[in-house]
């Protein structure tokens, strides 16, 4: 049992401005606004540029917000002296990839991820396609500050103002290289799949892979229009995908979120097979492979189900959590010197064939072990049985929560369940850092007995904040 109270639970980072995922929120409400983003492309610029590369990569998702954000992006780099390669609608992977093969020193994806549309955020990259790490955030955020207290953007001299430019391939250089980490010889010849593209950045490239590598692909949600992205579909919604497997008799389905850096997959039942799910039959071909064994492991997070844990251990492959975020999963595996990690929600991170986590490669390394071992998604999970797990979010702001976490009723009731979960689950309880909500997770035998559990949390949480 792994009880989490609610100081070690946290997934927030004391900087300035940025969350679990970079800077997101409701458009129109700061920081999320044009003034601010003008701003944060010139600290971008000013922070991240360099002689040697001196470009700044941008992709966006559908939201009708990204054009606007794009435009004072562009504006505040170029103030900045920085050039910028404008990609237009791409995967967030995709930026990554491209921020690295164009040799930029920073890329930016203004999207919001699996959230609606009416929010939007900008994620950050170095000049590898990495995440930024905390000094560089602290860097933008310090210049941020300064900026937000004077009245009007410095600029650049008149001959040192940055230059823009169109990557207008950009869609068909990602499509390659998501093929090529397909294992050569192989196909998906003879496998029909539903591909949910949740009306968002994946809806030209997620289908135009799969297509190319043979299989029969029938593309839903497909059809993004600036305000759909997200809306009833998706990885965070995949009911209609569950329908449209049944309805087309396919082999599998496939769902991304709004940005494509998550994947969540269908199995032929119409059952949905989560991050958890996916790193287990990625464990068990990378062991397979003998990529994995007891010094070489699979990194999860506080939310992995305890039954992925507990299935690696008897197949004798180390397993660790870290905090949730795909970037300190990341991080945590290079350290480690180790190659697979991923979360529930569906980052999955196959550092073999990609350094940043993309939810189009994951699902074609899943593809690719269930062509090797012969066996369809569903019998390739047959040897995972996942605990029951149940998840409330409770609407509360993080300064709220600071304030909140040390009252006695909420300390009281977390005790209580720590103990009766002892032998039998987990508690984990912890404030997101992309949405104003505080994640309340319980795991136990019983799924009726998780579900009275996490509902009995949330209420102590609600009644406490009710409270002031």
């Amino acid at each position: 049992m792994t009880a989490n109270s609610p100081s070690t639970a946290s997934d927030h980072q004391d900087i300035a401005f940025f969350g679990t995922d970079g800077i997101r929120g409701r458009v129109g409400t700061p920081p999320i606004t044009p003034d601010f983003v003008l701003r944060l492309g010139y600290a971008v610029g000013k922070v991240m540029r360099d002689a040697q590369h001196p470009e700044v990569v941008i992709g966006k998702d559908t939201r009708r917000s990204g054009y606007m954000f794009e435009s004072a992006l562009e504006a505040g780099l170029a103030a900045a002296g920085a050039d910028i390669a404008m990609l237009g609608p791409l995967p967030t992977p995709a930026t990554a990839y491209l921020t690295r093969t164009l040799n930029a020193c920073a890329g930016l994806v203004i999207s919001a991820s699996h959230n609606p549309y009416h929010d939007n955020g900008i994620k950050l990259f170095g000049r590898r396609g990495e995440k930024l790490s905390d000094a560089q955030q602290q860097a933008i955020s310090t210049m941020l500050m300064q900026l937000q207290a004077q009245d009007y953007l410095p600029m650049s001299a008149d001959d040192a103002i940055g230059k823009a430019r169109r990557i207008d391939d950009a869609v068909g250089r990602y499509v390659e290289f998501c093929k090529s980490t397909f294992p050569g010889g192989r196909s998906l010849d003879g496998i029909t799949m539903v591909v949910d593209c949740a009306n968002g950045a994946a809806y030209q490239a997620a289908p135009a892979v799969f297509r190319e590598l043979g299989a029969n692909v029938i593309a839903i949600h497909n059809r993004p229009d600036g305000s759909n992205i997200n809306r009833d579909c998706g990885s965070t919604a995949i009911s209609s995908l569950q329908q449209a497997v049944l309805q087309h008799s396919a082999d599998l389905g496939i769902a991304f979120d709004g940005d494509a850096d998550r994947v969540q997959m269908v199995d032929h039942l119409g059952r949905l097979v989560d991050g958890d799910g996916m790193l287990y039959v990625l464990a068990c071909h990378y062991q397979q492979r003998g990529m994995l064994d007891e010094q070489r492991g699979v990194v999860g997070t506080l939310m992995s189900n305890e039954a992925l844990a507990r299935v690696l251990k008897q197949r004798r492959v180390a397993f660790v959590r870290e905090r949730v975020g795909d970037r300190y999963v990341q991080q945590r595996l290079e350290a480690l010197g180790w190659q697979l990690g991923g979360e529930t929600a569906g980052h999955i991170l196959c550092l073999d064939k990609t350094p940043f986590g993309d939810g189009i490669i994951a699902a074609l390394q899943v593809l690719a072990a269930l062509a090797d071992s012969e066996r369809c998604l569903a019998d390739a999970l047959n040897g995972l049985q996942l605990m029951p797990q149940v998840l409330i979010n409770v609407p509360l702001s993080l300064q709220r929560w600071d304030v909140l976490s040390a009252a006695r009723p909420i300390i009281d009731a977390v005790t209580a369940i720590t103990a009766e979960l002892d032998g039998h689950g987990r508690l984990v309880l912890r404030p997101s850092g992309t949405e104003p909500v505080i994640r309340v997770m319980v795991e136990h035998d019983r799924q009726d007995r998780a579900g009275e559990l996490a509902e009995q949390l949330a209420l102590v949480i609600r009644e406490t904040a009710a409270a002031g």
